[in-house]
C-alpha cells in the first residue's frame, strides 16, 4: 500500500513536469527574442535556474539534516545524469546544433569548477570557506553573461513580442516543474529506502534522477520545439548551479566530508564534460551517434556508483 502511494506521485508529478516544461519553454524563448538576447543566455540562466530547484531544495535539505553522502551524491549524480543521459539522450532524439559560446565559455567554466571541486575536496571535506567560494563563483559567472548581453541568432529575431501572458507561463512552469520534482524525489528516496539501498547510492542515483527529471523534460521538449540553445543551454547552465550554488550553499550550511569513492565519482564526472565537450567540436553538433556514446558512458558509471560501493 505504501508503494502504490509513492508510484502515484511519481505519476502525477511527471504529469506536472511535462506540463511546465512546455509552457517554460515555449514563453522563455519568446522572452529571450522580445529582450534581444539568444535562447542560449536564457537557457543558462532563467530555464536552468528553474530546473536546478528540485536539487537545491534536496540538496541543502540533506545538507541541513546531517545527510552529508545524500547532499554530495545528488549534486555529483545529477550532472552525471544531465550531461550523459539527458544530453545524450536528446542528442539521440535529434542532433543538437553547438553554439561556440556554449563550449569555450560554459562548458569550459564547467569542467574547471568541478576539476576545481575535486581539489578542494581532496582532503576529504568541502568547508564552509571552500563552499562559499563556489557559490560566489555563481554570482561571478551570472554577471558576466549579463555583461556580456550575447544577441540572438538570425533565427531567433523576434517574430512576435512576449506579454504578461508569458510572464504568467513562465511562472507557472517553474512553479509546476518545482513542485514536481520535489515530490518525485521525496516519493523516489521512499522506495529506495525501503529497498534498502545505501544513502550515497541513493544520492548518486535515484535522487541524482529525479531531481535531474526538470532538466530531461525540458530539454526534450526545446529540442522538439527546435530550440537548441535552451535545450544544450539548460543542461550546461543546471551543471553550474548545481555545483556553484547549490553544492556551494550546502557546504556554506555544513561542511561536506567525501570518501574515496565520492572523490573517484567526481573523476569521473570531470571526464564525461571533457568527452561532452570533445563532442561538441565535432560540427558543432552533438550527432546521435556521440549522444549515444554519452549515454552509454553515463551508464557504465551507474553501474560503478552501485557496485563499486558494495
Amino acid at each position: 500500500m505504501d508503494y502504490l502511494k509513492d508510484i502515484l506521485i511519481i505519476i502525477a508529478s511527471c504529469v506536472a513536469l511535462a506540463k511546465g516544461a512546455a509552457w517554460l519553454v515555449d514563453s522563455a524563448a519568446k522572452i529571450a527574442r522580445t529582450l534581444g538576447i539568444s535562447e542560449l543566455v536564457i537557457g543558462l540562466t532563467i530555464v536552468a535556474f528553474g530546473t536546478s530547484a528540485p536539487e537545491f531544495a534536496a540538496t541543502v535539505s540533506a545538507a541541513l539534516h546531517g545527510e552529508e553522502a545524500l547532499a554530495l551524491g545528488n549534486v555529483i549524480g545529477s550532472n552525471t545524469f544531465n550531461i550523459g543521459f539527458i544530453l545524450g539522450g536528446c542528442a539521440m532524439v535529434a542532433a543538437i546544433k553547438i553554439d561556440p559560446a556554449l563550449l569555450w565559455r560554459d562548458s569550459l567554466i564547467l569542467l574547471i569548477i568541478t576539476a576545481v571541486l575535486l581539489v578542494f575536496m581532496l582532503n576529504g571535506e568541502l568547508s564552509r570557506l571552500e563552499g562559499a567560494i563556489l557559490f560566489a563563483g555563481l554570482f561571478a559567472y551570472l554577471l558576466f553573461l549579463f555583461w556580456k548581453k550575447q544577441p540572438p541568432l538570425d533565427e531567433e529575431l523576434p517574430t512576435d513580442t512576449a506579454g504578461t501572458k508569458d510572464v504568467l507561463l513562465l511562472i507557472l512552469g517553474l512553479i509546476l516543474i518545482i513542485a514536481g520534482g520535489y515530490f518525485l524525489v521525496i516519493a523516489a528516496t521512499s522506495i529506495a529506502q525501503k529497498l534498502g539501498i545505501s544513502e550515497l547510492v541513493i544520492g548518486l542515483t535515484v535522487v541524482a534522477a529525479g531531481t535531474s527529471l526538470p532538466e530531461f523534460v525540458t530539454s526534450l521538449v526545446a529540442i522538439i520545439k527546435k530550440h537548441h540553445g535552451i535545450s544544450a543551454g539548460n543542461l550546461v547552465g543546471s551543471n553550474l548551479f548545481n555545483t556553484l550554488g547549490v553544492l556551494g550553499l550546502a557546504g556554506v550550511l555544513q561542511p561536506i566530508s567525501a570518501d574515496n569513492h565520492a572523490l573517484i565519482s567526481i573523476g569521473l564526472l570531470i571526464g564525461l564534460t571533457a568527452l561532452m565537450m570533445l563532442f561538441m567540436k565535432t560540427k558543432w553538433r552533438l550527432s546521435r551517434a556521440e549522444g549515444a556514446i554519452l549515454v552509454l558512458t553515463s551508464l557504465a558509471i551507474w553501474v560503478y556508483y552501485f557496485v563499486g560501493k558494495q
